[in-house]
Order: C-alpha cells, then structure tokens, then sequence
C-alpha cells in the first residue's frame, strides 16, 4: 500500500547474500538490493574477535590473509560480489570520523600486531581506522557507489544490560564528539585524489546539524546536484522537532531542494509510516512558511513541485535503483 519500489537492507561483507539471490530469482515484484556495511573490519579494539571475523573473511573469500593486502584483496573480491547482486550504497556506523596521519607501512605493522593478538595503543586504533575510511571510500568511488555515513552513537552505555542482553537492546545515547575537523580532513583526502563519491552525512547529535549544513557545501563540484547529502534525522532525531531542525538547517544554510528526503533506518517494517510522518512535517514547514508571506503564494506550484522532489524524485535520481 505504500507503494515501495525499492529495498536496501544492511549486510556484512562477509554475509551471502542468500536471501537477495532467491528473493530476485522469485520474481518478486519489489526489488530488494544489499548495502555494503564493513563495520567489524573496523573494529580491531578486541584483537581475538578482530582475528575471527578476518578468518570468516577468508573463508567467504577463499583467500588466504596473512597480512594486511591480502585483506584488502579479500575485501576488494566482497566489494565486487556485492556489486554483482546489485548493490549500489555502503553505509558505515562510526561513533566519530577518523582522520589521523599514517603511513602504508605503519598500517600494515598494525595489522600484524592486532592480528597476533595484541592490543593496540589508541593511536594505532585511530590510525588504523583512518586509513580503512580511505580505503572503503576509494572502493565506493570505483564503481560509483554512494557512500553514507551514520555517526555520534554512544553504545551499549550499560555494561550490565549488555552482558545479559546483547548489542542493539536499548542502551545506547547520543554521543558528544568534536569531529568537524576530521571529518573535513577525511572528506578531503579523497576529494583531493578525485575519489570522493555521492556521500550522504548523518549526525546523531542535533547540535551538529549546522555543522553538517555547512560541511556539505565544501564538496559539492557541480558534477551531480546534490553530489554531498546532508541526510534525515535518523534514530533519536527521527521525531517531528528532530525531522524539523534538520529540515530547517539544511534550507537556511544548504539547498533544500535537493535534499534526499527520509529513509527507513529500521530493523522493523514497521517503520514505513515514518515517511508519511516525515512528508507531513515537510509541508507543514513549507506550509507554514507561505501563510507567513515567506514563500509568496504565487510560488505554490514550485513548492509543490520541491515537495515531490523531496518525497521521491530527488532520491530515484540519486540512488539509480
């Protein structure tokens, strides 16, 4: 009844896509494509679950890793498999944008020290996880894929609750992180290289919306309108004064008009009806904004026409699904 066309879940590399494979091969009239989300390779904070997940790395792969590039490689062989099956968007969940200086040789000291089972100093960690950001954003850039990227979560804040229930069971909060100047600096090292593809920025904490706002404008080449997205309130943004301050920062110091509208960031279906929610703030704003003499009267077929852009056009165009 929502009229959905299109389906991106997330998925691991490591994942098999199984479900993709049968669901295309049913006929199945709405297309449900994967969404590339390397978090774990990551996560090298505990060296023995960093050590396992690289080993199931290689068996999905079938590529031996024993060092650094023949992780890379695994990871490149994923990245195409992935591409096979459709997918066209990576996502990554990051608690703050990593951009440290490094060296290859210093990355790969680091692989092999986490590897072996050592803990790694918080410089390692932060230089390790600057060089991966690189790394997955030149793959992304490679086949034209848009890269998203969601940050400023503080999880699994209740260490008790974790040990009896697990990741993603309601005990996580908004994070505080200074990370304008990383995440510019990140930005531009691929941007510099020309390898910095469609990205879209979400921000956990409401307090950097306008640093996103203006962040945007830095990348924006005119090669693509609206190639660098400030993206929908997500998570404990994702509430009318959520939806509306993102909304609001995004048309005072941005351009509105390209903007891509809301997603389902959602483990549950459920959670469709945040776009009809979504819709209704939009013009209630715009709505609001012509009986205030904002936006003259005599524009209404524009707004309309911005409003369908926003709920639809705009992302068709954007994604190519």
């Amino acid at each position: 009844r929502y009229h959905v066309e299109t389906v991106c879940t997330t998925d691991d590399p490591i994942d098999s896509l199984e479900y993709h494979i049968r669901t295309r091969e049913s006929g199945f009239e709405i297309k449900m494509l994967p969404t590339w989300r390397p978090d774990k390779v990551m996560a090298v904070e505990v060296p023995s679950d960093f050590r396992t997940y690289i080993e199931k790395l290689s068996e999905i792969s079938e590529i031996t890793i024993s060092d650094y590039n023949d992780m890379i490689l695994a990871l490149r062989k994923r990245h195409d498999y992935f591409a096979e099956q459709g997918c066209k968007l990576s996502d990554h969940g990051i608690e703050e944008f990593y951009a440290e200086d490094y060296t290859e040789g210093e990355i790969k000291t680091i692989f092999n020290k986490i590897y072996g089972g050592s803990e790694l100093t918080k410089e390692e960690v932060l230089k390790f996880k600057s060089a991966m950001l690189i790394v997955l954003g030149e793959m992304d850039w490679e086949k034209g894929w848009i890269q998203q990227f969601h940050y400023g979560a503080i999880r699994n804040n209740n260490s008790r609750m974790f040990k009896q229930l697990g990741p993603d069971t309601g005990f996580d909060s908004i994070g505080e992180f200074a990370t304008a100047k990383a995440m510019s600096k990140f930005l531009d090292r691929l941007n510099s290289k020309g390898k910095l593809t469609k990205t879209i920025l979400y921000n956990l904490n409401p307090c950097a919306n306008e640093v996103i706002a203006t962040m945007i404008g830095n990348f924006q080449d005119g090669s693509i309108p609206g190639k660098i997205q400030f993206g929908s309130g997500w998570w404990f943004l994702d509430q009318k004064d959520g939806m509306e301050r993102q909304l609001n920062a995004l048309s005072l110091l941005g351009l509105l008009s390209r903007f891509v509208g809301m997603l389902t960031d959602s483990r549950s279906f459920l959670s469709y009806p945040r776009h009809e929610y979504f819709r209704r703030t939009l013009c209630n704003l715009l709505g609001c904004d012509v009986e205030n003499g904002e936006i003259p009267l005599s524009e209404m077929e524009r707004v309309c026409q911005m409003v369908e852009d926003i709920s639809y056009f705009n992302a068709k165009n954007f994604f190519h699904f």
